[in-house]
Formats: structure tokens, sequence, C-alpha cells
């Protein structure tokens, strides 16, 4: 099988019917689509709302532009000082190795910036500089490789980058944010995993999924192959309407992440992409989802709960608050109102009588 990119390889595919054709090919000619042999082989064609085909099968809502949306919605230009190359915290920077991805989200918060007319990969002039900064910067202790996806780099020019980043005292942390443990898990060779490992630095990799079907058997095993090298993994997902806005789904997905060594890591609030309206829910909706993980999860598989703030302003915590009606009582000790997994007010410290 192969990567599916066009009208008529979504159509000889069965992921889209003649009546449905007309609106995806408006969409194509403004976003990117690619779906992988992975991806492909898990949707369900008799399903109306599988949430694989949501998040890769293009849809005429996606041509709905809202208002408050906007092409570069986490404000990455507004603290980039070089091409690829975005300075928003002061101890890390992200380093947007590459504009092409295996699959196309088709919520994506970059998909203005990614796809098939975009400079593929950052030219080695470009490069160059960005590591000049980094390496001018001796406050920075993280680099994150990000695009689209740096794992589509070859084996070979990963383990050269990864080489020049090894050459940065002061950097003590490399992150990869990627899809393709996911969805080309076949990608990560042994000789892409020695790249990794080729910065001696602490390298984690930050995996993308939203659903847990989207962790088969051989994603499974590209998650062993990273974890059993000694590269730490976390997990990053987005909240989407209709793929996982259900306390069910979402518990499954994180069990599922540390059933493979995947610490969960971040919850993400749909960004204010073009076209994603149909996507997101409302916080509110998000912060319930969150109680209703609490307590049903360990600590250990609960990601937190985040929002881009449009604008540049960098992610937030916005997961629902347990800790309420801060008193002085007459005793001059300070006394709250907390809440527990089942929803239930408790006074700390308990007065003299409280169970």
């Amino acid at each position: 099988m192969k990567t599916l990119r066009t009208l008529d390889d979504l159509l000889s595919a069965g992921l889209l019917t003649d009546a449905q054709a007309a609106g995806a090919d408006v969409v194509m000619d403004r976003y990117a689509v690619a779906v992988t042999p992975d991806m492909t082989a898990l949707i369900d064609r008799h399903a109306p709302d599988d949430p694989i085909a949501k998040q890769f099968v293009p849809s005429p809502a996606e041509l709905r532009h809202r208002s408050e949306e906007r092409a570069d919605p986490i404000g990455d230009n507004a603290h980039s000082p070089l091409p690829g190359l975005v300075h928003r915290y002061p101890d890390r920077v992200l380093l947007k190795v590459v504009a092409a991805c295996p699959v196309y989200c088709r919520f994506c918060f970059r998909r203005e910036m990614v796809g098939p007319g975009k400079e593929p990969m950052l030219e080695d002039e470009a490069l160059d500089a960005a590591l000049a900064y980094v390496a001018a910067h001796a406050d920075i202790h993280e680099v994150i490789l990000t695009g689209g996806d740096p794992l589509i780099l070859t084996a070979r020019r990963l383990h050269r980058l990864m080489t020049k980043l090894a050459a940065q005292p002061h950097v003590e942390v490399v992150r990869i944010h990627s899809r393709v443990p996911v969805v080309a898990p076949d990608r990560i060779t042994p000789a892409l995993v020695d790249a990794l490992k080729a910065a001696k630095k602490a390298v984690f990799v930050a995996v993308h999924a939203n659903h847990p079907r989207e962790l088969t058997p051989a994603a499974r095993a590209a998650l062993a192959r990273l974890a059993d090298a000694g590269i730490p993994l976390v997990s990053q997902t987005v909240l989407l309407k209709g793929v996982n806005d259900d306390a069910e789904t979402l518990a499954a997905l994180m069990r599922g992440f540390i059933a493979n060594r995947v610490k969960p890591y971040y919850l993400h609030q749909g960004d204010l992409a073009p076209g994603t309206s149909h996507f997101r829910t409302t916080i509110a909706t998000g912060q319930a989802l969150m109680r209703a993980l609490q307590g049903r999860l360990s600590g250990l598989a609960m990601p937190t709960y985040v929002l881009d703030i449009p604008g540049g302003h960098g992610k937030s915590p916005i997961g629902p608050g347990y800790v309420s009606d801060y008193a002085v009582g007459a005793d001059g000790a300070e006394r709250f109102r907390i809440a527990d997994f089942h929803g239930e007010m408790h006074v700390y410290p308990p007065r003299q009588g409280d169970r």
C-alpha cells in the first residue's frame, strides 16, 4: 500500500464516495492531504463517524472559517528571530527542521505552513544560522525539534543534526515531537534510534496520538524500540469533538500510553487554526472530562490540560480547580474547601469533629 495523497487515491481506497469528491477536492486545493497505509488500514469504511477517518480524510467543514481563527494560531511568528526558530520561553527553543509530515491532520495548527508548496526542510544555511543562535544563548537548555515531523528525516540527516546539537554544551535536553511512531511505525528503525542517541543528551520523544485505536501492534512495537533504547517517551493529544471527547475514550488512550511506556503529558485544547471549528470543544467540556478522569486514572496516567494562548503568549494549564472558599477561622487557621474525585467537598485542615 502507498500513502494516499490525491482525490483518486482516496476514492480508490473507499475513503470518499463520488458524492463527497467535489467538496473534498476544494479542500485539497487549499490544505495538504496524506494518509499512511497504517492509518488507511485502521479506518472503518462502514462507520460514517469513524474517529480515525475524521482526523485524516478531508471534509467540506474545513472551508468554514470563523473570525477568531488565524493562520498562526499560537503566535510562532511573533517569537521567531530567524527562519525555522521560535524562542518563546527563556530556556528553550523550537527548531522547525521540516515542513512536511507523514500524515496531515485535519485539525493541524500549522496547516497553513506545512505540506506541498512549502519549503520541505530547513536549508543548510538557515539551519546553521539557527544553531549559531542557540550557541550564542547560553540560557537555552532545551531544543525542541518540530515542523512538520522531524522523524521523516533520514537517519543519516537526523544523525548529523543530533551531532551538531551535541556540540552545544549548555543544551541539556533535545525533545522531538512526532506522529511517526504511530502513523508510520516502520520508520522507527535501529538506524533512526541510533541517530536519536547521537546527541549524547537527554533525548525525549513526544508521541502524538488521539485515539486508542492508533496504538496498533506495529505502533506498540515502534514505541518499544524507542523505550528499549532508553529514550523516554511522553504523549501529546488534542481534544477533538467526535474523536476523543468522552471519558471512556480518553481513559483508554491514556492507559494505552502507560502500557507502552509513554507518560501522558499534554491534552491540548484545539487551537484556532482556520477551518477547524468543527473539531473544537468548549473549555468547559474539557474541564468536565478532566474531572471525570480524576480518580478513574492513576496520577501517572493523567495528562495536563493546556491551552496555547493565541498571539504567542504560551501554554497555560486550564484544568478544573479543586480548591475553593478560602477563609481564616476564629482560631487563626487557614481553611479551604477541596473537592475529591467524586465531587464531594471537604474542609482542610479538618475541624474538630470532621471526618
